[in-house]
């Protein structure tokens, strides 16, 4: 028999997901932001043959995989451990977020993802693919800490971790795609291409970081959910 309640409810429930799915994908990606750590990624591999600087960009992408993914898989049991909640996790994300998506606003690499002595190390190294270039460059703070937002806000439901997995396996193919690629795109947006994509991605990142703020206000009943 058609049960109309039971049909608005998948609805719903599938609904969540996806809008669940997009703020992983969207959240995780505009901090990881390949394309940021282009002109990064060229000076580190400047004379590097094509094999060599694919080489590199693998491994800084598999890094930031591994890294994000073992925030993603273990952000619940370090919430319990140093008794953190869920509301001061997403007003503080969302004040890491807000200075980095300002930085992002004018076309640049925030401090808080990469900084000038980083760059210069990663300009000494033989091989630069997983320090610095890895992490802290492609998997900071600011990833590490939208994860484990996102974490928190999943609730224990092992379906929100899997996309927060998914997310995070796609922003790492992209990343592989984008810095092992790294002449041909560079070439393809020039200068200016970059900077307007940095820029449209940190005017999305400050509006997420404002939203994760609001979060944890009405997460603490501080103001009334909009």
């Amino acid at each position: 028999m058609f049960n109309p309640h039971v049909v608005s409810l998948a609805g719903l429930e599938h609904s969540a997901y996806v809008q669940f799915s997009v703020l992983a994908l969207s959240s995780i990606f505009f901090l990881v932001d390949p394309f940021a750590a282009l002109p990064t990624f060229l000076a580190v591999t400047a004379g590097a043959d094509e094999q060599r600087r694919r080489k590199m960009a693998w491994k800084a992408s598999v890094t930031a995989m591994v890294v994000l993914s073992g925030f993603a898989i273990a952000g619940q049991y370090i919430f319990r451990m140093f008794g953190i909640t869920l509301p001061a996790f997403e007003i503080a994300g969302g004040v890491i977020l807000l200075l980095i998506g300002l930085d992002m606003l004018e076309a640049k690499r925030s401090p808080t993802q990469e900084s000038t002595e980083e760059t210069t190390e990663a300009a000494q190294k033989e091989d630069a693919g997983i320090v610095p270039l890895g992490i802290p460059m492609l998997a900071g703070p600011g990833s590490i800490t939208s994860v484990m937002v996102l974490v928190g806000q999943a609730q224990s439901s092992w379906q929100k971790v899997a996309i927060i997995l998914l997310a995070i396996f796609i922003t790492a193919a992209i990343c592989y795609l984008v810095l092992g690629n790294s002449d041909r795109v560079a070439r393809a947006l020039g200068d200016t291409g970059v900077r307007i994509l940095v820029r449209i991605m940190g005017l999305l990142l400050v509006a997420l970081a404002v939203q994760y703020f609001i979060n944890g206000m009405i997460d603490l009943g501080v103001i009334n959910k909009l």
